[in-house]
């Protein structure tokens, strides 16, 4: 059982944004007064008693033109009906009920989601009277509240979470190998998934986002079995752009994050592009590990240095991220395609894989010896004297040190690349750390 998702909802500038950056304690979401300001999606942990749960912003999906707001807002709530296990909608308690409002509340009204109606902008009790505003539209759960000073936030989030389903440590573990095939639309993936599995499990058509629902199949492969998710495109023909991409997003970081390996894929005739990269970092941020394969390679005019070429230039393009799998491949013909199975077992094992603390330190700290970290500000000398390994889900290395907040990026990213070059770990990403000696 994977974590709950909730969605923020709303028409523009109720407040979403401020929401968002208070529930996850971040500031990552674009906060304007200009309708619309929110263009990156923004996917977060929120933690409250002990339990996690996850929440998307959907601000940045609704379109710039007014005559389409109506129409973008309601194709994202029944979307979000499918995908999330509550919503939270957001109105402006200061402007009052608007005719967006009441149709939000509509579509609401006749799903079986838990749907709570968050009344924002009663920044203290004298606003608690907005409330009556919106009555009418029926909700039992609603709340005066602030997103930005926090106002009932937590009465909010105590009745939010009796409401959803945590997974419970007595829920049978799955350890078979998880693995998503994500990507833009009409890159291949439910190709790749029908000629993994042997036959037509997933609608395959040249129209980008045919694909209508995350379809897990399992793939026995020499007697195990392995999970693959097919992540889809639209579920319905729409005139809306943005909930072209929110559709798409939301069932590509889902499968991201209930997997073990993610496979990125690609177009040969059309490359990495940003929300490509965006993907990839979505990868990295979760700790998953990561297969970039190039489809339809079948198509390309090659010599002996093309595959090469290739390569490099993707690898200009994710820069730090030099660790990821590049794999060639053709799902139509099926060239290298079970090569991505045995690359994504090995990538798994190198998830879990353990370094005995002794082999660390005796390998690490001469390397860091012959270079060691540039000096503090004021002159200080930075010792690094121990490393060691933690982490159960992905590797997590511990470098103690005296200063060890003067410690640049720089030199965490040459840490990486040093245990990176005795140990291995290639697809998987890492987190290096440090802590007080």
């Amino acid at each position: 059982m994977s974590s709950p998702l909730v969605l923020i909802v709303g028409r523009p500038n109720v407040g979403k944004s401020t929401l968002f950056n208070r529930l996850t304690k971040s500031n990552t979401a674009i906060v304007d007064d200009v309708s619309g300001v929110t263009r990156d999606r923004n996917y977060g942990d929120v933690e409250w008693n002990g339990k996690i749960f996850r929440v998307i912003d959907t601000g940045g999906y609704v379109p710039n033109t007014e005559d389409l707001f109506e129409i973008a807002i309601r194709e994202q709530i029944e979307i979000a009906l499918d995908e999330c296990d509550a919503i939270l909608f957001v109105v402006d308690g200061r402007i009052g009920l608007t005719p967006i409002d009441k149709e939000v509340a509509n579509i609401l009204r006749r799903s079986s989601k838990p749907s709570f109606l968050l009344v924002n902008k009663s920044d203290s009790p004298n606003f608690e009277a907005n409330k009556s505003y919106f009555y009418s539209l029926g909700f039992p759960d609603m709340y005066d509240i602030s997103a930005l000073n926090g106002r009932n936030v937590g009465n909010l989030l105590d009745d939010l979470h009796a409401q959803l389903k945590f997974p419970s440590e007595f829920d049978p573990v799955d350890n078979r190998l998880h693995i998503a095939i994500v990507g833009k639309p009409n890159v291949g993936k439910s190709s790749l998934t029908n000629a993994l599995l042997g036959y037509d499990r997933s609608i395959v058509t040249n129209i980008p986002g045919t694909t209508r629902d995350s379809i897990d199949s399992v793939l026995k492969y020499y007697g195990e079995e392995i999970v693959l998710v097919d992540t889809a495109g639209l579920r319905k023909k729409t005139k809306v752009k943005e909930n072209i991409e929110f559709f798409s997003n939301v069932r590509t970081y889902r499968a991201i994050w209930d997997s073990d390996v993610s496979i990125l894929l690609l177009d040969a005739e059309l490359g990495l592009n940003n929300q490509d990269q965006k993907v990839i970092q979505e990868v990295i941020r979760r700790r998953k590990g990561l297969i970039i394969a190039v489809n339809k390679w079948d198509l390309i005019e090659k010599d002996t240095g093309t595959a090469k070429k290739y390569e490099d230039a993707i690898r200009a393009e994710i820069a730090t991220v030099d660790y990821a799998v590049i794999v060639f491949i053709s799902a139509l013909s099926k060239q290298r395609i079970f090569k991505l199975i045995e690359i994504a077992k090995k990538i798994n094992e190198e998830r879990h894989k353990k370094i005995p603390t002794n082999e660390l330190n005796d390998i690490i700290l001469p390397e860091i010896v012959k270079t060691p970290p540039p000096a503090t500000p004021t002159g200080r000398e930075v010792k690094i004297k121990f490393v060691t390994q933690v982490g159960e889900h992905y590797p997590i290395f511990l470098f103690f040190a005296n200063e060890h907040k003067h410690i640049p990026e720089s030199y965490r990213r040459f840490l990486e690349r040093i245990i990176r070059k005795h140990f291995g770990f290639e697809g998987v990403p890492m987190t290096v750390s440090f802590r007080e000696k």
